[in-house]
């Protein structure tokens, strides 16, 4: 009998914080969704669900169910639901690139340019003027 209070006990418990968790938790969320609808405005660049990047031209605070518009490359504007916003990109913090050694004067750290070591691709009139060239070398 003691085992079986003992273990009531146990599952109550474990209830209520799962209880107070979830609670804890959807506040949260509905915390960052006001912030993220706060900060979605005109002009501002996003991330959208598919891995598109674009910058907001369009979109309706109130009315949700409305599609954002959202151009993605010059020209080219496209409507997508408002959940589709995955995130807004901010623009990397200004202490980037920056050292601050023992209180000294912060310094900035060059860094190395990034060398395009992928091939060009050829178009198919210079592949076959290589292969006449290579087939008259022999």
């Amino acid at each position: 009998m003691p085992m079986e209070i003992l273990l009531f006990g146990l599952l109550a418990v474990l209830v209520v914080f799962m209880f107070v968790n979830g609670r804890r938790r959807q506040k949260q969320m509905k915390a960052e969704q006001e912030e993220k609808a706060a900060k979605t405005v005109p002009g501002v660049k996003v991330l959208l669900q598919g891995g598109i990047y674009g910058t907001i031209v369009a979109y309706d605070h109130d009315d949700l169910d409305s599609p954002a518009l959202v151009e993605i490359a010059p020209g080219t504007v496209i409507e997508v639901h408002s959940q589709a916003i995955l995130r807004i990109v901010e623009p990397k913090d200004l202490t980037d690139g920056v050292e601050v050694v023992d209180g000294e004067a912060p310094v900035v750290v060059e860094e190395t340019p990034v060398v395009d070591e992928t091939p060009a691709v050829e178009t198919p009139e210079e592949t076959r003027r290589r292969l006449e060239r290579d087939a008259d070398d022999k």
